[in-house]
């Protein structure tokens, strides 16, 4: 009886510290290392350093390199961080790094800028938060640069240089051609909305590029994305379910 009940204490007792430092481990910073609310306070221009892990890169090109990236907490949107391409390489998504740079804020999308990193032990991977209800809400800029999705949306139109109603555009004003940006419109809750297929991010081979150039003026669609911001929401978005 004295043996079984030693078990039993030594068994919850191991049940609780396994309990708190899953949760521990889940907000655990390394020393000099910012939480996300504290990030979220910062100043800007004043030097910021995080502990993320990398969920997608938008391209490569002279040495740099911009990601989008989160942990538990938050989302973090490192712009043009010098790297060479071996390493980017190296930054398949799920990728725990350590940033040290710069808050900044370019037309409303908050960034770290002038970023190095380093690779640390460690993955994760975010699960899209559906964000439809936040939408044109003041809430919705909490999530900004999360990997969100959006239900439920209808196409609408956009008007070309003649003035015809098209579903899509290469970029924002038509300007552009296959492999540019994609610029399409939708309708949430009687408000419009712009979304960006990103051409750095996802390129013209990609699935959800290609099933922008094939959507309808009045169609039902589903995104996943990362929550940019340019003047406003600006969705940059990786996936798109035609219903």
């Amino acid at each position: 009886m004295k043996k079984a009940l030693v078990l039993s204490l030594a068994a919850a007792m191991l049940l609780g510290l396994t309990a708190c430092g899953g949760k521990d481990n889940a907000a655990k910073k390394s020393e000099g290392v910012m939480t996300y609310a504290e990030y979220e306070a910062a100043a800007l221009d004043s030097e910021v350093t995080v502990e993320t892990y990398v969920q997608n890169k938008q391209g490569w090109w002279e040495d740099k390199a911009t990601l989008y990236t989160q942990d538990e907490e938050g989302a973090y949107f490192i712009y043009n961080m010098p790297i060479s391409q071996e390493d980017y390489d190296k930054l398949v998504p799920g990728t725990k790094i350590k940033v040290k740079g710069y808050k900044t804020e370019w037309s409303g999308e908050i960034e770290i800028a002038d970023a190095t990193f380093e690779v640390e032990e460690g993955s994760f991977i975010a699960t899209a938060e559906d964000v439809t209800a936040k939408l044109g809400s003041e809430d919705l800029i909490k999530s900004q640069n999360k990997f969100v999705s959006f239900k439920d949306l209808t196409v609408v139109a956009r008007q070309d240089a003649n003035g015809n109603d098209v579903a899509f555009q290469y970029n924002w004003d038509g300007s552009g051609e296959p492999g540019s940006d994609l610029y399409f419109d939708v309708e949430s809750n009687g408000q419009t909305y712009t979304f960006t297929v990103e051409s750095y991010l996802t390129g013209k081979d990609t699935d959800v590029y290609k099933a922008i150039e094939g959507i309808n003026i009045g169609d039902k669609i589903d995104c996943e994305g990362f929550l940019y911001w340019y003047n406003g929401v600006n969705p940059h978005i990786t996936n798109v379910t035609v219903k």
